[in-house]
C-alpha cells in the first residue's frame, strides 16, 4: 500500500476573505497513483454531477469545485459530495463552527474571533443538503473504497485570513511564494505521522511558477531534494529514505485527480462559509447592501460600500483588506 496527498487552495485572486488551502490523504495499492482514483472508484464517485445516479452507480460527485459550484448552482453539490467523504472520517459536523473545527480547528482559536463578522458568527450545518439523506450515501461510499482497496485517511484546511495573509506577502515578496510556502507546509505536517510507504503528493501549479526545488529543501531540509523534471505542464521531485520514498508532483489541472479535487471542494467550501458571515455581519449593519465574492473589481464596490459603516465602528482595513 501507498498513500497518496493532494492539495489544492480556494481565494487565491480575492481582496476580502481568506485563502483557504487543502490537503487530503488517500491509502491506495501500490502503484496506484492520483490519477488512477476516478477510474478505480468510478462505481461510487463520479467527475461530473451528469454521472451521479446512486441506483447501481456513482453516490457522489468529487471534482474541481469549478465544476460543482457556481452562484446559480449553489453550495449542495460542494457540500453532498464533502459531506460524504467526512462521513468516511466519522466527522458529522451540525454548525458552521463544527465544520471549521473538523477542517481548520486552528482559525478558531487564531484569527478569527478577532474579527467580528467571524467573532460570534454560527448556524446550522449542512445548509442546502439534509445529514440524513447522507448516511446512506457515506456507507455506499466506504463499501465502494473497500471494494477497490482504497481508504480516505484524512481532509484538512489551513486558513489565511487578511492580516496573515498581507503578512505573508511582504515576508515572501509574492502571493504565489507566500502560496506555495504554506502549502508545503501543510503537506509536510500530513506527510509526517504517515508510515513508512511510498508518498505522492499532488499540488496545482502556483503562480506559474516551474521551480519548486528550493521550497522543498525548506520544508523537507532533512533530505537531498531529486529533480525529475521540471516544465510548464509539470515538475516533478522525489526525497526520502527507500521504504518512505516521496515523490511530489506540481502540475497544470491537478483537480484531474481526486485527492486534489476533493482538496479543492473543502478549500472552496471553507471559503464560502467566511463570505457568508462577512456578508451577513455587514449587510446587517448597511441597509441594501449586495453580497460579494471578494474578487476585485466588486471588493473595491463592497469596500466603497461599507466605508461609513467602517469608521464608525472603527474596524481597521488590516482585517478587511487583502493588498493582492
Amino acid at each position: 500500500m501507498g498513500y497518496l496527498v493532494g492539495t489544492d487552495e480556494a481565494g487565491y485572486g480575492p481582496n476580502l476573505g481568506p485563502l483557504v488551502i487543502s490537503a487530503t490523504v488517500w491509502e491506495a495499492p501500490e502503484g496506484v497513483g492520483g490519477e488512477d482514483l476516478f477510474g478505480r472508484l468510478g462505481h461510487v464517485i463520479a467527475e461530473n454531477l451528469d454521472a451521479v445516479t446512486g441506483n447501481g452507480g456513482p453516490c457522489v460527485a468529487m471534482a474541481d469545485s469549478k465544476r460543482l459550484y457556481s452562484p446559480d448552482k449553489g453550495l449542495r453539490h460542494l457540500e453532498r459530495g464533502l459531506w460524504a467523504a467526512l462521513g468516511l472520517l466519522d466527522h458529522r459536523p451540525r454548525t458552521w463552527r463544527d465544520v471549521w473545527r473538523v477542517l481548520a480547528p486552528e482559525a478558531l482559536d487564531g484569527p478569527m474571533p478577532l474579527a467580528p463578522w467571524y467573532a460570534d458568527y454560527d448556524g446550522p450545518a449542512p445548509f442546502c443538503c439534509q445529514a440524513a439523506e447522507m448516511q446512506p450515501v457515506v456507507e455506499a461510499l466506504r463499501a465502494g473504497l473497500a471494494a477497490a482497496g482504497v481508504r480516505l485517511v484524512a481532509v484538512q484546511s489551513r486558513a489565511i485570513f487578511e492580516e496573515e495573509f498581507n503578512e505573508l506577502v511582504e515576508q515572501h515578496g509574492s502571493k504565489g511564494t507566500a502560496l506555495s510556502h504554506q502549502t508545503l507546509a501543510l503537506a509536510a505536517r500530513l506527510i509526517e505521522p504517515l508510515p513508512a510507504r511510498p508518498i505522492s503528493v499532488i499540488c496545482d501549479k502556483h503562480g506559474g511558477r516551474n521551480r519548486y526545488g528550493p521550497l522543498l529543501a525548506a520544508h523537507f531540509p532533512e533530505w537531498l531534494i531529486e529533480v525529475r523534471g521540471e516544465g510548464r505542464a509539470r515538475s516533478v521531485y522525489r526525497f526520502g529514505p527507500p521504504d518512505r520514498r516521496v515523490e511530489v508532483c506540481f502540475r497544470t489541472q491537478a483537480e484531474s485527480c481526486l485527492p486534489a479535487a476533493l482538496a479543492s471542494m473543502a478549500s472552496k467550501y471553507l471559503r464560502e462559509l467566511a463570505m457568508r458571515a462577512l456578508n451577513g455581519f455587514w449587510r446587517g449593519r448597511v441597509p441594501g447592501l449586495q453580497a460579494t465574492a471578494g474578487y476585485p473589481q466588486d471588493a473595491k464596490r463592497f469596500r466603497a460600500d461599507i466605508a461609513e459603516a467602517q469608521a464608525k465602528l472603527r474596524i481597521h482595513d488590516r482585517l478587511l483588506w487583502r493588498m493582492k
